[in-house]
């Protein structure tokens, strides 16, 4: 991510101005590219090892095994993310006052890609290279994440109510911690059964 945001900074130039016009946009970009990198893996060992086929056969609800999944993705990637984020803000040139904010739409924002990523990633787990197929099938609803995540910073650089795009922060996060599982499930179920 480092190297992404580097390039940026290369590629916009090193007005610091043009620099945090678009940093916002930037760091989500980039937050949704190492997001992206990682879902291909999500299910392939399970599945290659048969443990996948095992858990479907189990009469254990698999509600909890896929949250569980899920939020262990978001650990591994989402997270460190959000807490580079202070870094990569201060390379963009965001206001000192607006890094805290940028941190907790990160927050919300990389669980959501995470979950959204998931339910494309259970449906191309029998694919031997499903990476492509996974971002043409999950881009147009990581759209959404990515318009109110930058929209909550640049709120927040320019003094603007925080309130509404966090509302649409949080309810799209408890909109997919709720349903996303669900729809993994039927992914994953669907992919078993091809």
């Amino acid at each position: 991510m480092l190297m992404v945001i580097t390039l940026f900074t290369l590629g916009i130039g090193p007005d610091p101005s043009a620099l945090s016009t678009h940093a916002s946009g930037i760091i989500w970009v980039v937050a949704l590219l190492g997001i992206m990198l990682s879902l291909d893996a999500l299910f392939r060992a399970d599945f290659d090892d048969g443990s996948l086929e095992q858990l479907l056969l189990s009469p254990q609800p698999l509600y909890l095994a896929v949250l569980a999944k899920v939020l262990a993705h978001w650990v591994i990637t989402g997270l460190p993310i959000v807490l580079a984020s202070p870094l990569y803000s201060l390379m963009l040139g965001i206001p000192a006052n607006a890094i805290a904010f940028l941190a907790l739409g990160l927050l919300l924002g990389s669980g959501i890609l995470s979950f959204i990523g998931a339910i494309g990633a259970s449906l191309t787990v029998s694919l031997r290279s499903g990476g492509l197929l996974i971002a043409l099938l999950t881009l147009p609803l990581y759209v959404p994440v990515i318009i109110f995540g930058s929209q909550f910073v640049q709120s927040a650089i320019e003094g603007w109510p925080l309130m509404p795009t966090l509302s649409m922060l949080l309810g799209l996060l408890i909109g997919a911690i709720v349903l996303a599982p669900i729809a993994i499930i039927g992914g994953l179920r669907l992919s078993q059964d091809s």
